[in-house]
């Protein structure tokens, strides 16, 4: 089995009671650890910090459901090449969509993806903000008002999509290596 970073791995005793606790639980819920929480458990403070937006940023009431919030994060990751959060994430949209197919669709192409127009100019937005957001002007925001979107809802797809770009730079540089549990996590078993 290859390691799964190229920096060194705390073990779980180690480390402070806070992050102990969190990865216990977190454990508990999934059966396993993603292996997110062991990697970046190298760093404590960078932990806390990186694990503190990602949950006001995917665990929040917004105008964009959790699955849709997952749709930016693995349509990013895969124009970004970050095998980690396209695995991992495409395996928690499988399961907040209820469908067994999205997540490869979206990872691959999701123009061509069994999703709403709306979340396409979901999509297309969130592409544009990981990969060339200084192209972002006011008719940005008029199409995505055009599809219901408020400009907070607009403020929540920039900000998964730029988080998610630094954590798929950080699981590059540390070479990250997905669960083998995320692989099959809601697919349908034949």
């Amino acid at each position: 089995m290859s390691a799964i970073s190229r920096y060194p791995v705390p073990r779980l005793e180690d480390l402070p009671q806070d992050m102990r606790e969190r990865i216990v639980a977190v454990q508990e819920k999934a059966g396993f650890v993603p292996n997110v929480f062991l990697t970046l458990a190298h760093r404590p403070d960078e932990f806390r910090a990186f694990f503190a937006l990602h949950d006001a940023l995917m665990e929040k009431d917004s105008g964009l459901t959790k699955a849709e919030r997952e749709m930016i994060v693995v349509a990013t990751s895969g124009a970004n090449q970050c095998q980690y959060c396209v695995v991992a994430h495409g395996a928690i949209l499988r399961i907040r969509a209820k469908n067994p197919l999205i997540a490869d669709q979206v990872a691959v192409n999701y123009r061509k993806a069994d999703i709403t127009p709306r979340q396409r100019a979901m999509l297309d937005f969130a592409m544009k903000i990981a990969l060339e957001p200084w192209t972002t002007g006011d008719a940005d925001f008029e199409v995505l008002h055009g599809h219901g979107f408020s400009d907070e809802d607009i403020w929540d797809i920039g900000a998964v999509a730029g988080f998610f770009a630094l954590s798929n730079r950080m699981a590059n540089l540390i070479s990250m290596r997905p669960n083998d549990e995320f692989y099959t996590m809601g697919r349908e078993r034949r």
